[in-house]
């Protein structure tokens, strides 16, 4: 299957919110959408099918949280399974993304706009989907065709 051109919908899982961004095809920078609850209850299924109805994305950009040696643990194998369920309801492509640093570009974006700690909690999630969009949107224009 071809590699979807977007627009995508990025998603920072995490195993008690879910952060949600958009990016459209220009890459005009992402946009934080909403972050979803998750829990013993399951993720937040009802505001993820909205989410994808209302902004019709092409394909999914999940960040996946790697270990710092580069290996998967705990974390990643909840995002994969999150992943292949979400799929299951949503016949999306998925893309992978490294996800190690989107939480502190989250964080530095938060200092930078000096936001209370309210603002910081309801944003953070989002924010980092945003880094997790805008990773894979620069990693996109830098690969050389045909990979």
């Amino acid at each position: 299957m071809p590699d979807a051109i977007g627009p995508w919908l990025g998603i920072d899982y995490g195993s008690r919110r879910i952060g949600v961004a958009f990016l459209g095809e220009a890459g005009l920078g992402a946009q934080p959408l909403s972050t979803l609850r998750n829990g013993e209850q399951g993720p937040d299924w009802l505001g993820l099918a909205r989410l994808i109805a209302d902004w019709q994305p092409q394909a999914l950009v999940l960040g996946l949280p790697l270990l710092a040696d580069g290996s998967e643990g705990n974390s990643a194998r909840a995002a994969r399974r999150f992943a292949q369920q979400l799929t299951e309801r949503h016949p999306l492509p998925v893309h992978w993304i490294d996800e190690r640093l989107s939480s502190h570009a989250a964080e530095a974006q938060m200092r930078e706009r000096a936001l209370s700690r309210s603002e910081r909690e309801r944003l953070r999630d989002q924010l980092a989907a945003c880094a997790i969009l805008e990773s894979f949107y620069e990693e996109r224009q830098w690969r050389p065709s045909g990979k």
